[in-house]
């Protein structure tokens, strides 16, 4: 069966590509459509990854049966609103930083989290991250609350990466657009030690003799007399 897959925006760009027809088997879902996608979109797949789909100009699911004939529509996310994923997939930091861009904003700030080859006096092979990644989102999402709540930020988009990560890559990306710089670096900041605090991801870091599961670096900071309680 044919279906004529659309793309917009920063999706079309990375692509080259603002429609395209493909023959996909009977009974083929969304989901089969999204991983056709991913196998001719290369280094722009994890952007489309974090588009939502329209089947015939209605948000669908990945369950949904395609139909000889449908149009099947990827969706960035759009501009104007935050942003918040916690999945597996690379993370993007030139998309995530693009979607919190607005004419108001005279800066931009993004940090990008990477995993280091030490931690605790020991040599790091490797990490494993874990998430509920519903809760996790939503918790994203109090995060930027209280990011408004205490400096005039314009947009706020977090992602956080689940799985095991080798030396050197992304595991989270923070980025926050305002009008002034100060307000940008601090809520940034802000944000990464509060993903610490109680956002639910865990890491698991593996050692060339062993492995441990770090429940909470914010518990560790206080154990080690690098910072306080909140009851010191």
């Amino acid at each position: 069966m044919q279906i004529t897959l659309k793309f917009f925006a920063i999706v079309r760009e990375r692509l080259g590509e603002s429609e395209l027809v493909v023959e996909l088997p009977e009974g083929s879902t969304i989901a089969d459509a999204r991983a056709h996608v991913d196998n001719l979109a290369g280094d722009a797949a994890p952007l489309v990854q974090r588009s939502m789909t329209m089947l015939n100009q209605e948000y669908a699911t990945p369950e949904d049966v395609l139909r000889d004939g449908d149009e099947l529509a990827f969706i960035p996310p759009v501009s104007g609103g935050d942003h918040f994923k916690v999945h597996a997939e690379e993370l993007d930091a030139q998309a995530i930083t693009a979607s919190v861009e607005n004419d108001g904003a005279g800066a931009v700030v993004t940090f990008l989290g990477t995993v280091r080859d030490n931690a605790r006096g020991r040599p790091v092979t490797h990490l494993d991250y874990e998430a509920y990644p519903e809760a996790a989102e939503k918790m994203l999402a109090k995060i930027a609350a209280e990011m408004r709540d205490r400096w005039p930020v314009l947009r706020v988009a977090i992602e956080h990466r689940t799985g095991k990560l080798a030396i050197g890559q992304v595991s989270v990306v923070i980025a926050v657009s305002s009008a002034h710089r100060d307000a940008a670096f601090e809520a940034c900041a802000y944000a990464i030690e509060r993903i610490k605090e109680i956002v639910p991801i865990w890491k698991k870091e593996f050692y060339e003799d062993g492995e441990v599961w770090i429940g909470s670096e914010h518990d560790y900071q206080v154990e080690t007399g690098r910072i306080s309680s909140p009851e010191g």
